[in-house]
This record gives C-alpha cells, structure tokens and sequence, in this order.
C-alpha cells in the first residue's frame, strides 16, 4: 500500500490514470481505522491487481484531508481519472462495504 502525503498525492492519485485508486483516510488515534487495516490489507491483495491501493495519515496531512473533504475516520474513497468518484463515510465503513465499492470500478 502506497503511503500518501502532501508531496505525492498528486502524482499517486490526481495524476494517475491506469486504474482506479483507492485511498484509505486514517488517523493514529482513530481505533476503529487500526482495527480495519488489516481486512483493508487482505482487499488489496485480492484486487491489487485491478485497482491501485494507498492510505492517508490524515494526523500527518490535516490540510491534505480537509482538502479532499474527509470530515470523519475512518473514510475509504475511490478515485477515477483523477477525480473522487465514490467515498464510504465513518457511518458506513465497513469491510463488505468497501469491498462492494471496489466491485463497481474494475
């Protein structure tokens, strides 16, 4: 999984357009983002190959975050040709949530 930061996020999401990416927005205090790194982990081994996967420290890159407008932990989007086509608020993570999203863009 590609770390993002203020330096690469436009190269690594904004800018790429071979696949759909999916950004995993996390903070160091948020439990519940903690605990789902390793499903969210398992998901990129098993569509790695279709969709490009990269997380957020949005406690390292607050402006980054407040600038793609994630207002809440955990938050899980996906990115198409560079714009966010899709995003799955702290009220409905959940691991089979992410994965139907997924499912919608490869």
């Amino acid at each position: 999984m590609i770390e993002l930061n203020k330096e690469n996020f436009e190269t690594e999401v904004v800018n790429y357009g071979e696949k759909p990416v999916f950004v995993d927005f996390w903070g160091d205090k948020c439990e519940t983002c903690i605990a789902m790194m390793p499903d969210v982990h398992k998901l990129e081994e098993k569509y790695g190959d279709k969709i490009k996967f990269c997380s957020l420290n949005t406690s390292q890159n607050r402006r980054l975050a407040i600038g793609q407008k994630v207002l809440g932990l955990p938050t899980m989007a996906i990115y198409k040709n560079g714009e966010k086509a899709e995003a799955l608020t702290p009220d409905k993570v959940s691991v089979g949530s992410i994965e139907e999203m997924l499912k919608k863009y490869y």
